[in-house]
This record gives structure tokens, sequence and C-alpha cells, in this order.
């Protein structure tokens, strides 16, 4: 059954990675760069300056602090595996049109972050939530679709995204004396576990002070 699954599947893959994927990625970024007049590098310093301001109320969510979250979520084993898998492809020159794309990309990120903060609702505390599955609903006035969006980031991030970097974080360990494949695995996956309740149950903002403490320790930790 795994087999039949995967010979279905793989192609499928294949497929629409390359190339219908990298073409309307690079295509929707061309777009977007030309229509908001190079946004990139106009905003360059006004981007800087807001990522800096503190929020208008004590408490709430900083620029800072939603720029981790986001970045949280943008970046994953895919980011650091594919940078170096590209390197040993394409050696150093495949760092400049990895910046290329990136540039490009920006615009569509920044689309994607507007129209989240423009159709974005707020609880009955004015806390805010939303995000693509919200503004699918509201902007295409397409329910069903936002439903369908939802239903699938949830499984993409519990059964790809989250398992793949507990994987690959455990299998990180097999180079130590002390990792025991019957016991160390075990560890880690509740320590993992333990860590992911810890940040769920506490909400929203327990979420995003995780996220802006951590990721500037990972980011450190990666350029070195």
């Amino acid at each position: 059954m795994v087999n039949l699954l995967n010979s279905i599947i793989e192609p499928i893959n294949g497929w629409i990675y390359y190339p219908i994927l990298i073409i309307l990625l690079l295509a929707i970024g061309l777009y977007f760069t030309i229509r908001t007049g190079f946004l990139q590098g106009r905003l360059f310093k006004e981007s800087i300056r807001v990522v800096l301001e503190k929020p208008d109320k004590e408490g709430s969510v900083s620029s800072f602090q939603a720029l981790m979250v986001s970045t949280a979520s943008r970046v994953g084993t895919g980011n650091i595996v594919g940078v170096s898998t590209a390197i040993c492809l394409g050696g150093y020159g495949a760092v400049f049109w990895m910046w290329i794309v990136a540039i490009i990309g920006g615009a569509s990120a920044f689309i994607e972050s507007t129209l989240a903060q423009i159709y974005k609702r707020r609880d009955k505390d004015g806390n805010s939530y939303g995000g693509p599955s919200y503004y699918i609903e509201t902007a295409l006035k397409n329910r069903t679709l936002g439903i369908i969006f939802s239903i699938s980031l949830i499984l993409t991030y519990a059964v790809g995204f989250n398992m793949l970097a507990a994987f690959n974080l455990q299998t990180a360990f097999k180079a130590y004396d002390f990792y025991k494949p019957n016991v160390t695995p075990w560890i880690i996956g509740i320590v993992l576990a333990l860590v992911t309740a810890y940040c769920i149950l506490g909400g929203g903002k327990r979420i995003i002070q995780f996220a802006s403490t951590l990721v500037p320790i990972m980011g450190v930790i990666y350029i070195y």
C-alpha cells in the first residue's frame, strides 16, 4: 500500500514542485515587485524603523515580535538543508541566485502580510487574529476554500514540518556517543512535546514570547 501511494504521490509532487511551483513563485514575485515599485529596496529603511518601534499599548505585540513569529513560521528544515544542498550542487554561485529569488519573493511576502492585516479580526479582548484562511474567506468570498486551506495547513505542519523537524533533530544526535536508538529518540520526542504543549497551551502571547526569544538565538547559531 505504501509503495503504491509513493508511486502515485512522488510523480505528482515532482511535477508540481518543478517546474510549476518555481515558475508561479517567480512570476508572482516579479509581478508584485513591479506593481509595488520594488518596495523591497524602496522601503527597506522604513522596514528597519518599523521593526525597532515600540507598541502603542503596554503588553501588545511589538513589530519585532511579529517579525520573529513570521520568521519562525517561514524558516525551517528546508531552508537549512536546501541551502547546503544548493551550494553542493551549484557551487557558490547558487548563493547569489538564492539572494535574487529571496529579494523577488519579498514582494509576495509583503502582499501576503498586508492582506492578513487588512482582513484581520479582533476578539472580545481586542486581540487580533487572522491569516490566509480569513482573507481567502473574506476577500474571495469563499468560505469552503478557506476551510480547505486551513485543513491542508494543519496537516502539512503536523505531519510534514513538525514531524520532519523532530526527526531531523533527533537524527543529529546520532553523532554523539550517548545516543541510544531505542531510548534517545523517545527522550527528545517527549521534550519537544512538552515544549510545544507549553507554548500552545499558553496561547498566542506565549508563542510570540517564545519565538521572539528563540529565533534570534537560532539565527546567531546558524550564522556561526
